[in-house]
């Protein structure tokens, strides 16, 4: 096998990451866009000692489990991969995942680990979506070398791999319709405004992204146009505009930030329309958001999160709750009623403020948040939690934060992961002292490899 080489190959499984699987000579090949089932033609892009990359060229006979993907950028675009795959073979191949994580990571075998929970919406779910600005889009194979497609600016996602390559993206399936309109007049308004897009490469120009938020419980619609600097009779036209056509749009802000960093925060932001944050719900709960809080992308599918970590606590209405890497407070508030009290650690000061303020908007008064880095906070707190919820980011929980949940000792720990490798890794960790009781795995984002999955503990000998 060398690289270059184009190869048939029969597709036996899903790696993680989304990727068709196959072994040839003794060698395990991923193959970009391949499915079980699949036999293509591929050609490979990567050839290493013990494994090879390659990309279909042509597909010879396809997978049962293959459905026409409705998006024209699907298998370009880095939003959604899998399309082009049946959705309830997703959610096998989702459970799969942490299985297998569980057990060639982790070391943790013979847990249960239930059939993935699906999302009851597999298109429009998304609450949050961020687009970009780039000088020149990326163009699709279909439209190379054609005079009648023009290579101008792009509002879109970006090619995956890339920081620089932007699909211009007429509309995105995984928002709602709405969302997609008003993309478009940003756009419009972008292409006929005076000043440029902001370089990807030469990082100069003004327009940098579009954050657009939604409210599932209210349908309405929350407007961040991201900028290289503050010009406010740029930006004011079309937050009027917008919130004139769409009666929706309840706020829109302009977040102004001149870092090279391509990430939609600014570093500090303008009112433009209306209050400069909207609401959620998850559950009876009322959460506040502003235009760079963190919150669940699948609204729905939160709920469904939430009380699938409620069932694993096992809450009388007696215990200390701890609740690790906390935010804003979600599932601090939605364990609230059935807890004593509830503590809250997290690192992010804006994120405490927010889960405070939360909390006294939904009458709750037995939760109490400590801003600081968890390393620090947590060998220093002042209770004793029955029962702890750890959700980390994607890269897991530090050394040092496991040894101080370890000396901690609560008697039953629900661990919520959106990445099985290190969610796999942690509980491997801790398996000398807790046991892995089940495994839930929820959907929360359809059409992606991605899985969120809750782990329920319980202390050896407790």
């Amino acid at each position: 096998m060398k690289k270059g080489q184009e190869i048939e190959l029969d597709i036996t499984a899903i790696a993680f990451g989304g990727r068709g699987l196959t072994r040839l000579e003794g060698m395990a090949v991923f193959v970009d866009g391949a499915v079980p089932g699949d036999r293509v033609l591929a050609r490979v892009y990567k050839k290493k000692q013990r494994y090879a990359e390659a990309r279909v060229v042509s597909l010879i006979s396809p997978s049962p489990d293959r459905v026409p993907a409705p998006c024209p950028y699907s298998g370009y675009c880095g939003g959604c991969k899998w399309q082009f795959l049946d959705y309830e073979r997703q959610l096998v191949y989702k459970q799969q995942h942490v299985q297998e994580a569980l057990a060639h990571i982790g070391g943790v075998e013979g847990v249960p680990v239930h059939p993935t929970l699906g999302s009851d919406a597999i298109y429009g779910y998304r609450n949050k979506m961020e687009f970009s600005c780039a000088e020149r889009r990326w163009l699709l194979p279909e439209e190379l070398g054609r005079e009648d497609v023009a290579a101008g600016m792009a509002l879109g996602l970006h090619v995956p791999g890339t920081f620089d390559k932007v699909l211009d993206i007429e509309a995105c399936l995984l928002q709602p319709d709405t969302g997609n309109r008003i993309l478009g007049d940003v756009r419009r308004y972008i292409q006929a405004s005076l000043l440029p897009v902001y370089g990807l490469r030469s990082h100069e120009g003004f327009w940098r992204f579009l954050v657009l938020r939604h409210s599932t419980a209210d349908d309405q619609w929350m407007v961040n146009l991201v900028t290289a600097s503050s010009e406010r009779e740029q930006v004011q036209p079309l937050a009027d505009l917008l919130a004139e056509k769409y009666p929706a749009v309840v706020s829109v802000v302009n977040n102004v930030t001149d870092s090279r960093a391509g990430v939609a925060v600014g570093q500090y932001e303008v009112p433009l329309v209306g209050a400069p944050m909207m609401l959620e719900r998850i559950g009876p709960f009322e959460f506040e958001l502003s235009a760079n809080s963190f919150f669940q992308t699948n609204t729905r599918g939160a709920a469904r999160l939430y009380d699938t970590v409620e069932e694993y606590t096992g809450l009388t209405g007696a215990e200390t709750v701890l609740d690790l890497y906390c935010g804003t407070g979600t599932i601090a508030i939605y364990l609230a009623g059935q807890a004593r009290e509830v503590i809250g650690l997290e690192v992010v000061e804006s994120a405490v403020a927010d889960a405070r303020r939360n909390c006294g908007r939904n009458g709750i008064d037995n939760c109490r948040f400590v801003a600081g880095d968890i390393r620090r906070t947590l060998p220093a707190l002042d209770a004793r939690p029955e029962v702890m919820i750890i959700d980390p980011p994607r890269a897991g929980m530090h050394a040092d934060v496991v040894a101080a949940v370890l000396a901690l000792a609560p008697e039953r720990i629900v661990y919520v992961s959106c990445n099985p490798a290190t969610l796999a890794r942690d509980l491997g960790l801790m398996r000398d002292h807790y046991r892995v009781t089940q495994v839930q795995p929820v959907d929360m984002f359809p059409h992606t490899f991605h899985i969120e999955a809750v782990a329920a503990m319980e202390r050896v000998g407790s």
